[in-house]
């Protein structure tokens, strides 16, 4: 397909996915969760950087002076969700989900001085590409891609006139071994902090857990 140029315009669907030691999706039917109810998903690439040579002479004049090149180490993020839904938090910040027989209640944080995702989870975003004013004919969304994260909650929780906030923040680096996602459907290399491309659909399931085989 040729470069149309598309622009990203809103956030249309989220999916998260836990992940093993080794990186991969979790197979299984309550490790993978697709919804629209997200606010916003910010990331910002993290660089190291390079050292700073620099030698004056006798004279104060700058005789050697040489710069590193800056390095991505790794890509800070932070999603906003609308509601304090248990089972997405329960994928971004572990804890447990509370039940009544199979009905969801209610969420319950970690232990203190507990690690609360010690494998990282994977999260995908797909926005609109629109192209003249509209949605692109072709590939009408963008797909973001971090393939493997570490969040927490962050912020204060406030009860009062007005929705609660419910934020999280956390870092991402690459994951190989993500290859193709927990959907079997990304066809790139997960080698990256973060990655995007054109796609042809939103994710299946919405809202609700999804199955990874």
């Amino acid at each position: 397909m040729t470069n149309d140029h598309a622009a990203s315009v809103q956030g249309t669907a989220l999916r998260i996915a836990k992940l093993g030691s080794d990186g991969k999706p979790l197979v299984g039917a309550n490790n993978c969760y697709a919804t629209t109810a997200f606010t916003r998903l910010s990331f910002t690439p993290e660089y190291s950087e390079g050292d700073e040579i620099e030698e004056k002479a006798a004279d104060g004049s700058v005789c050697v002076y040489y710069e590193m090149p800056s390095t991505l180490k790794r890509v800070v993020l932070e999603l906003a969700i609308c509601a304090p839904d248990p089972e997405i938090i329960e994928i971004l910040a572990g804890g447990t989900i509370l039940k009544q027989t199979t009905e969801t209640m209610g969420w319950q944080a970690p232990a203190i001085g507990s690690i609360t995702n010690p494998n990282g989870i994977s999260i995908e975003v797909w926005s609109r590409a629109i192209v003249g004013g509209k949605m692109a004919a072709t590939n009408p969304y963008w797909r973001w891609v971090f393939p493997w994260t570490q969040m927490r909650m962050s912020g204060e929780r406030v009860l009062e006139n007005g929705a609660m906030a419910n934020v999280f923040e956390g870092w991402g680096v690459g994951n190989g071994p993500w290859a193709t996602g927990p959907a079997k459907d990304w066809t790139y290399s997960s080698d990256s902090a973060f990655q995007y491309a054109r796609g042809t659909a939103l994710p299946t399931g919405m809202p609700g857990y999804v199955v990874v085989a």
